[in-house]
């Protein structure tokens, strides 16, 4: 016999829950593959990059994964009134690792400062985890001032932008722009002066993280948004060039994303703004769960 459900029971709905669990397990096999790719990469001779170039491979890929799946939880809980704060919390409990701490322990050990012989000597591996640390620690407090905002009581004329830079944003382009630079990478121990620029990027996607530049949440591009033949020829197209072309267009649309919220977005006129973001070509919108914040996935 089932127990009866208890009163403060939280509702726990099982197709966005499902979602999340395929983010927070697809974040943990990343970290697994990672320490993995390390682990045959270090050899008496020294670090060997081509050794561990196929794990790193795959542990972006399963990054790109917890990606999607980060966005299908909140678009079925929106789709089906299922937003619940459990969502909202295992949602954000998901994020910290397959968005916090993969693409940081990839950064930090496996690309910035590796067990390599040539930076042994200049005591590099200790810039490389405070680069890290701090990514994770600006990515908890993201995804901590979210669900903070997403508890207050919500009005009509609330925005539906994010408030900084979201996690799962940052974890895509830094990965992307992992994978791109891992796929032109000709040398067979590192990447070279790129783990500079590397490491410059995953420091100011920190910053953003934490600060209130505005991102557009497209949470009323849903089901009954209405388009065009345009629309969808050219939706159709990106999606054929980036299968095709696999390694250059997850950096090229993570970076699209990320400049135009932080470069473009602010100087658009406001009925521009409102068509590329699709919030006047809704048909009724998505009903609930168009607050500040989803109650349920696509968090911070």
């Amino acid at each position: 016999m089932f127990r009866p459900i208890e009163p403060d029971e939280p509702r726990i709905y099982l197709l966005p829950n499902l979602m999340t669990a395929g983010n927070l397990a697809c974040g943990f096999f990343a970290v697994l593959t990672i320490f993995k790719g390390i682990f045959l990469a270090t050899t008496p001779e020294g670090y060997v990059f081509e050794s561990a170039r196929p794990y790193y491979e795959r542990a972006i890929l399963l990054i790109f994964a917890s990606c999607i799946f980060d966005l299908l939880d909140g678009r079925l809980a929106r789709f089906g009134g299922q937003e619940s704060p459990f969502g909202r919390e295992f949602d954000s409990l998901a994020d910290v690792i397959s968005f916090g701490m993969a693409p940081s322990i990839l950064m930090a050990k496996a690309v910035l400062f590796p067990l390599d012989e040539d930076l042994k000597h200049l005591n590099l591996e200790g810039v490389g985890w405070g680069l890290a640390c701090i990514y994770v620690l600006c990515g908890a407090i993201r995804l901590a001032r979210f669900n903070c905002l997403a508890a207050l009581p919500q009005r009509k004329s609330t925005s539906t932008d994010f408030r900084g830079l979201p996690i799962p944003m940052a974890a895509g382009f830094i990965s992307s722009l992992t994978y791109l630079v891992i796929y032109f990478n000709d040398t067979d121990r590192n990447l070279g002066a790129w783990k500079y620029v590397l490491a410059g990027a995953m420091l100011g996607l920190s910053v953003l993280m934490v600060s209130n530049v505005r991102y557009p949440s497209f949470k009323k591009v849903g089901w009954r948004t209405r388009g065009t033949p345009l629309v969808i020829v050219g939706a159709a197209l990106v999606l054929i060039i980036t299968v095709r072309f696999h390694y250059v267009m997850p950096a090229v649309l993570f970076s699209a994303y990320l400049l135009y919220g932080l470069v473009v977005r602010p100087f658009l006129p406001p009925k521009v703004q409102r068509e590329i973001e699709a919030e006047t070509i809704s048909d009724g919108g998505d009903g609930e769960g168009e607050d500040d914040e989803d109650q349920n996935g696509s968090s911070g």
